[in-house]
């Protein structure tokens, strides 16, 4: 949880805003300023780009799906 923190503190507003613009040099200023690699950088987005696309899919159902998830 503190990488994740710091990763995400050393991302400009913008950055936070919209994670879809970060690229590789920017990947490299966030790493050098939160003291992890670019790797790690990676993984988070990665992360966070599938829980995106899991939220909206579920969102799409209704209610977060849940006549599909709970059948009560």
């Amino acid at each position: 949880m503190r990488r994740m923190k710091a990763i995400i503190q050393s991302m400009t507003v913008e950055e936070r805003k919209n994670p879809a613009i970060i690229d590789g040099s920017r990947r490299m200023r966030i790493a050098r300023g939160s003291g992890t690699t670019p790797r790690e950088i990676n993984e988070l987005l990665k992360s966070f780009f599938e829980a995106k696309k899991l939220m909206k899919k579920l969102g799409k159902k209704g209610k977060f799906g849940r006549k599909q998830l709970f059948p009560f």
